[in-house]
Order: structure tokens, then sequence, then C-alpha cells
């Protein structure tokens, strides 16, 4: 195995993984150990090319920094990708690899499932290193995170509806949905209890005819989310679907979802905002996740009250970003980057 130092200027460290062995090629990337040991899911994609697979993981990893400074969580941030179909390329062979490699960052770096990863993975993972969270069992085993991510997200909606409506009351209100993976799908369940109606589209049919059977959703193609007429937006698939193309098409009041780095760029998030549309920060919606990874990490005991305290202070910060942004004038976004700088100067100092 190889691992091969790669240039990424603001990460600590960028290593590219290659086994020719079990024809393993993949990327860990460290942005920050500044609060902890860096922590953040693995996600294998059938990339096009290395270089469209490393700005993933750069991206994605200064999300997980900002992502584990909003959650007030001793971790860094960091992530993993391996390119290749999981469905066709994912072998045992790829994921012992892949486990080596992680042991190799001495802790560092905590990998977890991410798109394309299963808990039965990160077993297959964590038979070549102990630096692996998100198994099924064991004494502080965390499990799948999907519901505990959709329940954040679900929280965000409601408090991202009392900001730009003046109710929480989701009874009525229409949430289009990017993505019907294990979040995308837990978050139909979530809202459709809460009387919503749904607007859904997924690159897969399965999960699209499912959020239709189960939870009367109406599907459109995956391009037409954009324009599709609802109170609010959840993009619960891949990143940098906020741009400038698609936010002149948006017919929302408010977007509020869970996929990570939702905004292409830092001026999308205020392109939002001269549009009048509230962004509820990815990196603070979607945190709950690793929260709940981050009780295997840590060795958290009471896992259920430690998890559910989290993810009500994860609230309070998300109210007090948009709070802010509405007194200020400014995009929330900004608010939301702003106070994670603060907090991570604060723990440099």
């Amino acid at each position: 195995m190889k691992l091969i130092p790669a240039d990424a200027p603001g990460h600590e460290q960028v290593v590219r993984i290659e086994d020719s062995e079990s024809g393993l090629s993949g990327i860990i990337a460290v942005h920050s150990t500044q609060l902890g040991p860096a922590a953040g899911g693995l996600r294998m994609r059938p990339y096009d090319g290395f270089e469209a697979a490393l700005e993933d993981a750069l991206r994605l990893s200064r999300g997980m920094t900002f992502k584990n400074a909003a959650a007030g969580l001793p971790l860094g941030g960091g992530k993993a990708v391996i390119i290749g179909d999981p469905a066709r390329d994912k072998s045992p062979e790829v994921l012992r690899a892949f486990g080596r490699a992680v042991e190799a960052m001495q802790g560092q770096y905590w990998t977890a499932e991410d798109m394309g990863m299963t808990p039965r993975d990160m077993a297959e993972i964590g038979t070549q290193t102990d630096y692996v969270a998100g198994l099924a069992d064991g004494a502080y085993a965390s499990g799948d995170p999907s519901p505990i991510t959709a329940r954040g997200i679900f929280n965000a909606i409601h408090t991202t509806a009392r900001h730009r409506f003046g109710s929480a009351d989701l009874t009525g209100r229409r949430v289009a949905i990017q993505g019907l993976g294990h979040v995308g799908l837990h978050l139909c369940r979530f809202l459709h209890g809460a009387g919503a109606r749904l607007v859904v589209t997924d690159v897969s049919d399965a999960p699209i005819r499912q959020a239709v059977e189960m939870f009367g959703a109406r599907a459109v193609a995956t391009e037409a989310i954009y324009g599709a007429e609802a109170d609010i937006f959840a993009p619960c698939a891949i990143g940098a679907i906020l741009n400038e193309t698609t936010i002149p098409q948006l017919q929302v009041s408010a977007v509020a979802g869970g996929a990570n780095n939702q905004l292409a760029t830092a001026d999308d998030g205020r392109r939002l905002h001269e549009r009048g549309i509230l962004y509820a920060p990815d990196f603070v919606a979607n945190g709950g996740g690793i929260i709940n990874v981050a009780t295997e990490i840590l060795r958290i005991g009471n896992r259920e009250i430690w998890v559910g305290e989290k993810l009500e202070a994860l609230d309070d910060t998300m109210d007090r970003i948009l709070t802010r942004a509405r007194q200020l004038s400014v995009s929330p976004n900004d608010v939301a980057e702003a106070i994670v700088t603060e907090r991570l100067q604060k723990a440099a100092a």
C-alpha cells in the first residue's frame, strides 16, 4: 500500500491511498485537529478521477471541522473518500485495506459511515483499526447515524419555519426533499408525521416509490426539484447544489436540509439572502449524525441522554444564528461561520 502526501493548503494532512493488491484508491483528508482528533465519515462514489475526489474530500473535511465545532464536540474535522461504485467495486479486501490506511494515521483520524457505506462495512474496516465508529455491535456501538441525523434536520426545519413563517407548525407546509437515501427517507417519515406535504426526487426509482406509497409524496424529475413550488427545500444528497444556476430557480421561502456543503461558494449564501430565502447552515442542521457517532469515539455511557442534550444545544445554536442574521440583515451562513471561527480561535488561545 502507498500513502502519498497530497498538497492541500489549509489542511493539516492529506494522503492519497493506492493499494494495487485490493484495488483501493482513495483519500484521507484531515482539515483540523485543533479541537481534538479529526472525525468524519467515509464516502464511496464513482468520482470522475482523482482531482474530483480530492475536491470533495477537501470540502467535506473542512465542513466537518465546522460541524463538530458547531455541535460543541471535542473533535476536529476530517473526511475520507474511496473512488469507485459501491455497488460494484466495494469488497472486503478494499475495506480492510482502507482500515490499514486509517490505522497508519495513528489516531489523527476517526472514520465512520457516510454515503455508500453501512455499519457492516465499518465492522470490516474495524478488523484493521480501532479508529472506526458507527459499528452495530460493541460496548459503545452507535450504529447507523441516519435516524439521528434526520432528527436533527427535522429540528432545524422546525426552527427555520418558526423564523421564516412565524410558526414551527409544519401542518400543510410543503417540503421539497432532494435525495432519499437513509437520511432522506427518515426525514420524510418525521415530516409526514408532522403533517407536512412532500415533494421528492432521487436518482433511484425504488426510494421514490417508497416515499410515494408510504408518505403520499409527489415525485418530480431530478432537475425539476429546484423549481418545485414549496415552502422549504431540504437538500439531502450531494453538495454544491446551491449555486448561481440553481438559486434563481428556487420557488421556496427557506432551505434546510441534510446534504453537506450545500453552498457551492460563500457568495451563494448571500445570493439566497438577497432573494429573501432563509438558509439554515448545513453544518449546523445536519450535526445529529456526528453527535451520534461521537458517543462511540468519546465512550459516552448514557448515549440517549447525551445525544438528546447535544441535539437540543445544536438547535439553540441554530436559533441564535438565525436570530443574529435577521438582526444584522446578513446571510445566516456568514453568521454561522463567524461563530465557529470564534470557537476555534478561543481553542487556539
